[in-house]
Formats: C-alpha cells, structure tokens, sequence
C-alpha cells in the first residue's frame, strides 16, 4: 500500500504544472531525513511480510464464484469488533491500534475493491523461533478476515480472479464498466477502492499518457484456440469516450488477451518482505545483493496463468502491472520525437531495478545500467549536500517521473518534518527492490523491500518463501556473498521469468562465484569446508578484475537453488542457507522445522513440486467444460476457486487436492508443523 492521504486532488493538467515543485519539495525532505538518518544505528535486523487476499463470493447454488466489493464493509467489521478492540485493534487506518504483548495482526486497504492487505502486528526477529512464527501467524490473519466476512466469502490468495475484466457479472454488487476514471471496455470505476487518491492516480496515468493504459498478454494456444486469436471481448464499435478509439488504432494486438485498466495490475495479489537494516550500510548492501534474486524468485513463485477468462501464455504478473501503471507518453516510449517531454525513458515506472547503491568496492561500473535516465540537477542538488554519487544517482533516476496524483492543500508551504512529496515519487516507484529512508520521526530505521514474489494458494508456501528469503539475506551478511551480475542482465532475467515454465525450462544468468576470495566454500550437500565465520574474509574485498563476461553464466532454476554438482559450480542458494545455519549451531528441533520450507524451495524448483501456475494450467485443461480453445468460462472458475478455497485449508494433506503442489507422489502425507520433518 502506498502513500495515503486526504485533500483536494489536482486534474492533470494542474498536476503537471506543480509537478516541479514536488520534486523540489521531496528532494528537500528527502535530505533533511539524510541529515538526521544517515548515521543511524539499530542493534539487529527486522522484517516484515505483507500478504494480499482476494475476496470472493461464492454463489453454490448457481455454481458461481464472483469477486465481492465489501473491502470497507469487512475493515469496519475488524475495527468494530469490541473483542479486538479489547486486544488493541487491528485497522490502523480506522482507530487507533495498541501494540502490546502478542499484538493482532493488521489489515489494511488495498487498490481493488475486493482485495485486503494483512500483516503482522509488529516485526519478526531474525531470532529462529520467530521464523517458526511466521506461519502461523499467517493462518491467524486467515483465520480473523474470513470471521469478518459474509458466510459465503472467502479470502483466498491468487494473484488475479480469472474472470476479472470479463462481459459477465463477475463482481457483486455489479457495476457496468466504462466510467470517467478509468474508461475501461471492462472494468468499472468501482472496482478500485474509493479513497479519492485510487481514482485519481487510475485518470491521471490515463491523461498524462494520453490514451488508456495498454496491455497485451499472449494467449495459450492449445489444441482448439482459433487462431489468429482476436480477443473476443474487445468491442470496437464503442463510442463513449476518446480513448475508446485505442481499440481501433491498434491497441489490442492480435494473439494476444487485451486489457485496458489499472485495475488489470493493481489488482493482483503479491508477497512483499521488508527488511530493517542495522544501518545505511547495510541496508544499501542487501538492497544490492537482493536484486540478482528477484527474478528467480518470480519464477519459482509463478501463479498466474489465467487472464480475463483465457489461459495466457505467460506464468506471472510483473510485466501486466509495468504496463497497468505505465504513465509513458507517445515520446517518452520513443514514438515521436522528443518536443514537449525530456527523455526517453525505456521502462515503465512499475519496473525492474536500473541501479546498484551499495559503496561496496566489488561494485563494477560494468555492472551498472548505460541507459540509466538520471536528472543531473536533482543529483547535484543531493551531492552538495553530501550524498555520495552512488545514492545521489539512484534517487535522481526516481525522480525523472512525474508526481501522478497531487493534493492542493499540500502546496501551500513545505513542511520538513514530512515526507509527504518525497513519498509522492518514492511510492509510485514500483521497482522490484525499494529502499526506504526512516520516516521524519526516526522511530524505525533503513529498510529495504523486497517485491517480485507472487503470492501462493497456502500459508504454508508463503511462509517458505518468507523464511527463505530472510536466511538468504542472513547468509548474505555472514559470508559477505557477492551475487552482482550487470543491471541489463537482470532486466534480461525478470523477462525471462514470464515464460510458461520458466522455472524448469529456461535459464538465467547468474553469478558463478559468490563467496569472497578467503571465504571458505560451501558445498551442494550443505556443509562448508574451512573457515564461516565473517572475521575470515577481507575487511575490504578486492575490486574484481577481468572481463566482466566471465563472471557470470546462464543457469537453471535448480542450479540456481540446489547447487551445479560439477565442481567448481556454483554451491546453490540452499546449500548456502544451510552452511549459515550449520554456522549458528540451531537446535535440531528448530533446524528440523525449518527443513520442512527449505524442502518446497528445494524440490519447487527441480521440478518435484508443481508451480501454482502449472497447477492451475492443468486444472483448467482437465476440467470437464474446457474445450481445448484457451477460454476459461464461469464453471471452470467456481471450480477453480472451490479447489482453491480446499487447498487453502487442507495444504493437500493425506494426497488430497493440490499434492502436486508440495509431494511427489499422490497420496504422500505431509509433516504437519510441529512433527519432525528429519525422519
């Protein structure tokens, strides 16, 4: 969730008038929060996840599921509920919340109507019984949303409701599509939460493009898809507004599901973690050594093979949101020649990283981004006043956007104890990695979020990816790991993870060599041979020498998690989280437990467990309604959404619904938290 606040929202044209100023205004609070934070220490790493549900509506007499609007009615419920309330409150948005002893989780507002964001009432420890928390707490915030809900509404986690955008009746109440804000042939302006920045930013996006959102998801092409496939849905005789011409200038590309609103990518469902820093440093270094994983993250977590009632020939939702959000003019996108904007600008502002900030001497300019946009009077202004050229690019390059959504009574004066308009720019920056200054009163400290993930059916997977990238980062510190490969190749890689299958078909560049020169190194099962600890690696590493092309190579997913087996191959993510873990002497109860997550990221990506993606693929194609033409009609999704809902519960144990999920034959019963999972 982004930034949240009341006021007058300027049109675009008057947005764009003050955009200036709310450039020059963020970068004043954004170095008067550098001044005060950037020596800033805290004792040990926090983190945080944030987990998104859909709400749906099941309809079994009628065999129908469609996607409930009562987002505000079910956050009323919560902050209303005097138990609760009792126990502190949980809707920090609607009262006042207490955070003592075991605090609620919290839940908050999200873009679409019919989604809910959950998270936990105060941040995780790096402590290992904390981690050993994460699940279920998951379940806890499951469990509270559902009881807040009508009996036929459920919160279950897909990325997107597979029917969003059809000509049926997907949502309830219904609204007719078409409305000012969003203009869209499909979607109404209702399915965005009514807070006044949510339409808002949806009709300034349109108007500062100048044409309605476009996005085009290649279609499935199975045995009985017509081809060339036209999106059936599309209607080109419609004649309501301006932007309704798109379709009949080309928008909708043939072979391809056409979608023309924000709520197309705002409205999906993701898993975000944030991390607390111990200091700047620190901060900047994971920030760095995070990105390489984002796209091997996205693949592993992929869940999202359906679009607007068709089966896509992708797998995730990363590209479908760049362009939900994408604000590009006509010359920005490199269309017509520049006159009225000042760059061209070759990613959209929901996008994979284009800047490493760590002052780390293994950081090659090789590796940095040629292409990189950057407004040179932004970063001269941040490094006169100290801000090193590194961190002075990476927010100079945030700051070539335009502010989308702009309230008047913020003009008025600027108010250094905020972040009101450096948040304005930082917050509409959607990129994969995200670092966060403290907020102005210095209560918490230097953060950095990771994004790409999809969010998984269960709380059980979500909580494995959680717990796998908090020990990832672990590792990361203690054996000073160096994942940098060039910026072009990860932009490369996050394409690459859109592929159907990606996750055991394609392959993406990786860093061979990650340990420093004097680590000790660890092996494919698990242990490190020499020395662990920090204290035996250089306190400077070298700067790297050489072509930077052999630094790194195309991988597999599982060679990228498991390990290359032929020496000297890269040892494998895992292999690393365990030798961290051999390292801290963990109790074998507690290192049992936590085999039980590493063991779905182990066996998710050599192919023994099944994608979300691939799961739903093949539901779909084995249902009895699918005619083999790629649609995916009103019973296959009631269908879908009940096995969902089935998953969700039962985590496919006993060899129920789902087993391909998380066991390698059917029928396997699976370890239950608490039970040994070392035999």
């Amino acid at each position: 969730m982004g930034l949240l606040a009341l006021g007058t929202p300027l049109e675009w044209p008057d947005a764009k008038n003050a955009a200036g100023k709310v450039r020059e205004w963020g970068i004043e609070q954004l170095l008067a929060v550098w001044r005060r934070a950037k020596g800033k220490e805290r004792d040990v790493l926090r983190w945080g996840d944030e987990i998104e549900y859909l709400v749906v509506a099941f309809d079994d007499s009628n065999r129908e599921v469609k996607l409930s609007l009562r987002q505000a009615d079910i956050l009323d419920a919560l902050a209303q509920d005097e138990a609760l309330c009792k126990q502190g409150g949980c809707v920090p948005d609607l009262q006042k919340v207490v955070r003592e002893g075991e605090p609620l989780p919290t839940f908050h507002p999200e873009f679409g109507r019919f989604m809910l964001e959950a998270t936990p009432g105060k941040p995780w420890g790096i402590g290992f019984k904390d981690l050993l928390d994460v699940e279920p707490n998951m379940k806890w915030r499951r469990t509270i949303a559902k009881e807040h809900m009508e009996p036929n509404e459920y919160p279950i986690t897909l990325t997107t409701f597979p029917r969003l955008g059809t000509n049926d009746q997907y949502t309830t109440p219904y609204f007719p599509p078409s409305g000012e804000r969003l203009r869209s042939q499909f979607l109404p302006d209702e399915i965005a939460n009514p807070h006044i920045r949510f339409p808002t930013l949806a009709a300034n996006i349109r108007a500062r493009r100048g044409r309605k959102v476009e996005i085009n998801v290649p279609i499935f092409k199975d045995e009985h898809t017509v081809l060339p496939f036209n999106d059936p849905t599309v209607n080109y005789d419609l004649h309501k507004w301006p932007e309704d011409d798109d379709v009949r200038n080309g928008a909708a590309k043939e072979n391809h599901i056409y979608m023309d609103g924000m709520a197309f990518g705002m409205g999906s469902c993701c898993l975000q973690i944030t991390f607390q820093a111990k200091n700047i440093v620190e901060g900047r270094k994971l920030y760095d050594q995070l990105s390489p994983l984002g796209p091997i993250l996205l693949a592993l977590t992929a869940a999202t093979p359906v679009y607007k009632g068709f089966l896509a020939d992708t797998d995730v939702r990363w590209n479908q949101i760049s362009r939900a959000v994408d604000d590009r003019t006509p010359e920005e996108l490199g269309e017509e020649p520049l006159k009225n904007n000042r760059w061209r600008l070759p990613k959209s502002r929901y996008a994979s990283n284009s800047t490493y900030i760590s002052q780390d001497p293994r950081l090659r300019k090789e590796y940095m981004d040629p292409g990189l946009v950057v407004d040179e009077t932004i970063k001269q202004r941040l490094m006169d006043e100290g801000m090193d050229d590194l961190l002075a690019t990476h927010f100079a390059h945030l700051f070539i956007r335009d502010p989308i959504v702009i309230f008047g009574e913020d003009l008025k004066e600027l108010d250094l104890s905020k972040t009101d308009h450096f948040e304005n720019l930082q917050s509409t920056n959607w990129q994969h990695m995200r670092f966060k200054p403290p907020p102005p009163d210095n209560s918490i400290g230097w953060r950095v979020e990771f994004r790409p993930m999809e969010i998984q059916m269960t709380d059980f997977e979500n909580a494995a990816f959680s717990i796998f990238i908090v020990l990832v980062t672990r590792a990361i510190l203690s054996f000073d790991l160096n994942f940098y490969i060039p910026i072009p190749r990860t932009t490369e890689n996050m394409e690459t993870a859109h592929a159907r299958g990606a996750v055991l078909n394609e392959k993406f560049y990786f860093r061979n060599n990650v340990l420093p020169p004097r680590a000790a190194k660890a092996t494919t099962n698990g242990h490190v041979s020499g020395s662990t600890t920090p204290s035996n690696t250089p306190s400077r590493p070298p700067t790297p020498t050489g072509p930077v092309e052999d630094e790194y190579s195309l991988m597999t997913i599982d060679e990228i998690i498991n390990g290359q087996t032929s020496p000297p191959g890269f040892p494998g993510l895992i292999p690393l989280v365990e030798s961290y873990l051999n390292s801290m002497n963990v109790d074998v109860a507690t290192r049992c437990d936590l085999a039980r997550y590493l063991d779905l990221i182990r066996k998710r990506a050599n192919g023994k467990y099944w994608t979300a993606a691939r799961w739903i693929r093949h539901f779909v194609r084995g249902h009895g309604e699918y005619k083999g033409d790629s649609a995916v009609n009103e019973e296959i999704t009631y269908d879908l959404c009940k096995a969902v809902e089935e998953i969700t519960k039962n985590e496919a144990r006993d060899g129920g619904l789902g087993w391909e999920m998380f066991s390698e034959t059917e029928g396997v019963t699976r370890k239950r938290k608490g039970e040994s999972a070392c035999g």
